[in-house]
């Protein structure tokens, strides 16, 4: 899936891209507004991002759980080969998953108070009153979504557009939305 990332100034306008999109059967789980006004959204019945799209959990649980594989690989595995401490085998395969979802957990922590990587570069935007409006679409259907937003709401000015697949490894500084 590609996300194309949308901006507009209007509630209304978010509104009428909305109902466009559903008259052209995208669901609500393939759309997102951010917007800082929630309860504008709310009494119109946008579909708002969720915590998942909004906060870079995801991709911080992610990172977690790997660095907890690699300390579990690391630390437990060879104490196990080693016979250090005389456990069975599914007490260390215990531990060794607990360690990777204790990683996943703790990287949960700096996720939740992260703003997701690829909405940071409309932070400003989204700051000034604006909506961002990200629609999830597979590769084949781009072309029809960038011709129905240019024909029928050209005050959404497309700004880019990315995979909507987390990467753990996507660094802040260097992760750039792709000019469409």
């Amino acid at each position: 899936m590609i996300r194309l990332f949308y901006l507009v100034s209007s509630i209304d306008s978010a509104k009428e891209i909305s109902d466009d999109l559903h008259e052209h059967d995208v669901t609500d789980w393939r759309f997102h507004i951010v917007s800082k006004d929630e309860a504008g959204l709310y009494t119109h019945q946008l579909h708002t991002a969720s915590i998942l799209d909004r906060t870079d959990l995801p991709r911080y649980v992610e990172r977690g759980a790997i660095a907890g594989f690699v300390l579990a690989l690391a630390f437990l595995v060879p104490l196990a080969l080693l016979e250090v401490l005389s456990m069975p085998a599914a007490a260390w395969i215990a531990l060794f998953i607990f360690v990777v979802v204790a990683g996943a957990w703790v990287g949960g922590f700096g996720g939740i108070q992260s703003e997701n990587y690829r909405i940071e570069p409309f932070h400003h935007d989204i700051e000034a009153g604006k909506y961002l409006i990200m629609v999830d679409a597979p590769k084949d259907h781009i072309p029809k979504v960038k011709e129905l937003m240019a024909k029928n709401h050209p005050e959404a000015k497309l700004q880019g557009k990315d995979s909507s697949i987390n990467n753990p490894f996507a660094g802040r500084r260097r992760h750039k939305i792709k000019q469409a």
